[in-house]
């Protein structure tokens, strides 16, 4: 029996490996005929010349029609979630928007125009006491979380500031950590904590212990957040350098994480020495410094000071001694170490 097959139809047969749709039907001589058709499944294009008891074999077959009987709830929260996904390619500032921070300028820039340009994230932020380095370090964890670069998030701070930071997480930036001490170790006996958590807020001095660093080796994060950083700094006496626990605590952080971010205050402290300790105990580094000036004021030309490198762009080439602190309280300026 001859099967008349017209565009738009759907055939299947020995011919093809899969039902296929046909696009466009055409005479070939007197005998027969040439079909171009694409199949359902692998999309794959078909151009066969058939005969007519080819054509014969074929069987028309129905398509199956699109069925709305699906759960709505399900369908719209698919929907958000591929819209949220790939929100941050359309909106250059989409962890504001989802955040329930009114950012400052200075944050923007050290967030937007230099940490999240860089492939390897390992930056030192190093800002004045209240000028929301907490609100920095939030809003590049929602752009690297919406980005799909951070799963396993690690925040170390002072003792004293564990809850301030777990709080200001969940009320600006709806994340959600777990604070990991003593109490919570021992009460997870036989686990390893650092594994099974994947946003955890521990403190400093705590993770230090030589117990709690030989079970968080055993555990990888992408993203590590050390507060007050300049606590775990290395110091030189001649020729003999001085490695803390804190330090060697830095070290052991630097190798089980992709980005790391330095937040602190004071940075220098006049001394140089174990502010480059830092660049070297990351494989690789930047340096983002910015003293928070008053906004509403121009920026200021250059001061004679030792350093030179003071410019109306706020960019120092190449880190100097005399860079430890800022010249005049009022003019913003970062450092940062050339590629030499």
């Amino acid at each position: 029996m001859l099967v008349a097959i017209e565009a738009g139809a759907v055939v299947s047969g020995s011919i093809f490996p899969e039902p296929v749709k046909v696009l466009v039907v055409r005479p070939v001589g007197s005998s027969r005929i040439k079909i171009e058709a694409v199949g359902l499944n692998s999309r794959r294009y078909y151009d066969p010349v058939l005969s007519y008891d080819e054509l014969a074999g074929l069987v028309r077959s129905r398509e199956h029609a699109l069925e709305f009987t699906g759960n709505p709830e399900h369908v719209f929260l698919f929907l958000e979630g591929m819209r949220i996904r790939n929100a941050f390619q359309f909106d250059p500032l989409y962890g504001i928007s989802v955040s329930r921070v009114d950012p400052l300028p200075h944050q923007i820039e050290a967030v937007y125009h230099h940490i999240l340009k860089n492939p390897t994230i390992r930056f030192l932020l190093a800002d004045d006491p209240g000028a929301g380095k907490t609100i920095m370090a939030g809003l590049l964890l929602k752009e690297l979380k919406y980005r799909g670069l951070v799963g396993r998030v690690l925040i170390i701070t002072p003792g004293h500031l564990k809850d301030q930071w777990l709080r200001e997480m969940k009320e600006r930036f709806q994340e959600n950590f777990l604070v990991v001490d003593r109490g919570v170790m021992n009460a997870s006996w036989g686990q390893n904590v650092w594994t099974e958590h994947h946003q955890v807020i521990t403190s400093l001095d705590f993770a230090k212990q030589d117990d709690v660093m030989f079970a968080l080796k055993d555990s990888s994060w992408d993203l590590v957040i050390v507060d007050e950083a300049h606590k775990m700094a290395a110091y030189r006496y001649g020729e003999k350098v001085t490695k803390t626990a804190r330090y060697q605590f830095g070290e052991l952080i630097s190798r089980i994480t992709k980005y790391l971010l330095f937040l602190t205050a004071t940075p220098h402290r006049g001394d140089r020495r174990p502010w480059r300790s830092w660049g070297r105990r990351s494989r690789s580094w930047r340096n983002w410094c910015s003293w928070r000036a008053r906004w509403k004021e121009k920026r200021l030309k250059p001061s004679s000071t030792a350093c030179g490198r003071l410019s109306r762009t706020k960019t120092c080439a190449r880190p100097a001694p005399s860079c430890s602190s800022s010249p005049n309280p009022g003019t913003p300026w970062s450092t940062r170490p050339s590629a030499g």
